[in-house]
């Protein structure tokens, strides 16, 4: 899925929630996002990676996917845990996982998943991957919004911690600008992408590529 416009112009309204993004300038522009002031919109140090394994682990590996890139949920789904389990979980390899934001719709993703804190990240990316195809295509933004926190209360979140979630500008444009940051800083053009102890490798890989490119890293 190669790299289009940041996010989709519009502001949406569900539910008394409003939603809203402009691409139209540079990352920390007040305008981006209503309601964000000029000094609090430059900053990402509010942003904190999702990690996973042992931070001694003798491989770093670093995925940047999007929530609706397909085959972004294809790797989640295919590949994901056995590679958690075989790797990160033997303490062979600690694992970060980045967000990207083709989309708005991926934002919004992004938000809901973060939504539960770092210990209940990957059993909501788990749910937003796997209904993918449903959500992504719900139709107008506001039911694409309806469908994400729908699974945000699957996932055990309250319908106001979801709200607050999703109305936290400041969040969401700290996001983007910590997005751009990091996949700037490493290369970054299309998804999924892995960083192995620094090497880009790109596309959905299955677990023996992946694996050797770990092992040779490892030696």
């Amino acid at each position: 899925m190669n790299r289009r416009n940041l996010l989709l112009a519009g502001t949406i309204v569900t539910g008394g929630l409003a939603i809203g993004f402009w691409p139209g300038g540079k990352p920390g522009d007040p305008g981006l996002l209503p309601g964000i002031s000029a000094a609090n919109a430059q900053g990402t140090s509010e942003i904190e990676d999702i990690t996973l394994g042992d931070p001694n682990a003798p491989v770093k590996v670093v995925e940047y996917a999007s929530f609706t890139c397909p085959h972004c949920a294809a790797f989640h789904q295919e590949t994901f845990k056995d590679f958690r389990r075989e790797y990160v979980d033997t303490g062979r390899v600690h694992f970060t996982y980045r967000e990207v934001f083709f989309d708005r719709y991926g934002l919004w993703a992004a938000m809901i998943a973060r939504c539960g804190g770092p210990e209940r990240y990957f059993g909501i990316a788990d749910l937003i991957y796997a209904q993918q195809s449903n959500w992504a295509r719900a139709g107008e933004p506001a039911e694409v919004a309806d469908a994400l926190k729908k699974l945000g209360l699957q996932a055990g979140l309250s319908q106001a911690e979801l709200d607050a979630c999703l109305q936290d500008a400041e969040q969401a444009q700290g996001l983007v600008n910590w997005y751009e940051a990091n996949a700037g800083a490493d290369g970054i053009k299309s998804t999924p992408s892995f960083v192995i102890d620094g090497e880009v490798h790109s596309g959905n890989m299955s677990l023996d590529a992946l694996g050797e490119l770990i092992d040779a890293a490892a030696s």
